[in-house]
């Protein structure tokens, strides 16, 4: 595939050399007569299809990398489960915290981009579009979940998916952190699926939170989401929020601007504190 690229991407560049060549001529000559005409509306006719050509080799690498990303996370999520019930093998070390957070990094800066083809809207779960009403969250999947914590008082964790039940349209998770390792059974309300694109800000800012929108942001080096504001969204693809936690010990009630990726900010339902 990287060959097919490159013979296409050499076969385009030598036809936008002759499409500027055509254009110093023209200007040299200071006139534009019908065969130069002609000769332009057939080298750009050549560009575009060459330009298609490159564009779909590139979607199907990109279709080739989101399949075996998918492969390996099955193979991982059939690991978990045959670690959980071998009962013969000694129990795994918990994770250190920051080996957690370095994987959790990298899972943000890796989730794919949204590139739709021309007049294409993005779909739910890229960036700040919700996922449909009836979309079921598949094992392995992260997702915001709301549960109670030892006072008492709930929050939204960082949690995986182990499986769904339709029977009673209950979710069965576990809590990211291994510290706290712990399996919870939650309705569909208390569970946000996270982001499976980043949305382009220069071709899709619809596709994003916008500045003062209410999210649930995941506190930077935790596995705790907390209510915050958009302080600014991102500006080019590769980049985060900057997002305003909500925190009493401030005099306005916000935190000083902290970054946060895309893949960890969800909208929030519960309304806006005054």
């Amino acid at each position: 595939m990287t060959s097919s690229l490159q013979e296409e991407r050499s076969r385009s560049e030598h036809n936008l050399v002759n499409i500027q060549k055509t254009h110093e001529r023209m200007q040299t000559e200071n006139k534009i007569s019908p065969y130069y005409r002609t000769k332009l509306r057939g080298l750009y006719t050549t560009a575009k299809a060459d330009a298609e050509a490159e564009c779909n080799i590139l979607r199907k690498a990109l279709d080739k990398i989101a399949e075996i990303k998918s492969l390996l996370e099955e193979r991982r999520i059939a690991a978990k489960i045959a670690g959980l019930y071998n009962d013969s093998e000694p129990p795994r070390k918990t994770m250190r915290r920051g080996v957690l957070m370095t994987l959790l990094q990298q899972s943000a800066m890796t989730l794919p981009l949204w590139i739709g083809k021309p007049g294409d809207k993005p779909p739910p779960l890229c960036g700040a579009i919700p996922a449909s009403g009836d979309y079921v969250a598949k094992p392995g999947d992260k997702v915001a979940a709301r549960v109670k914590a030892v006072d008492g008082d709930e929050q939204w964790i960082l949690a995986e998916v182990v499986s769904y039940s339709h029977a009673t349209n209950k979710y069965e998770v576990d809590d990211i952190d291994e510290e706290g390792k712990e399996r919870h059974t939650l309705s569909r309300r208390r569970i946000i699926p996270l982001p499976q694109w980043k949305a382009n800000p220069e071709t899709d800012p619809e596709a994003l939170f916008q500045k003062e929108q209410l999210v649930l942001a995941l506190y930077p080096q935790t596995t705790c989401f907390y209510r915050a504001l958009i302080h600014t969204p991102p500006q080019r693809p590769q980049d985060d929020y900057s997002v305003l936690f909500e925190d009493t010990s401030y005099a306005d009630g916000y935190s000083p601007p902290l970054n946060v990726a895309q893949r960890y900010v969800v909208a929030c339902k519960e309304p806006k504190k005054k």
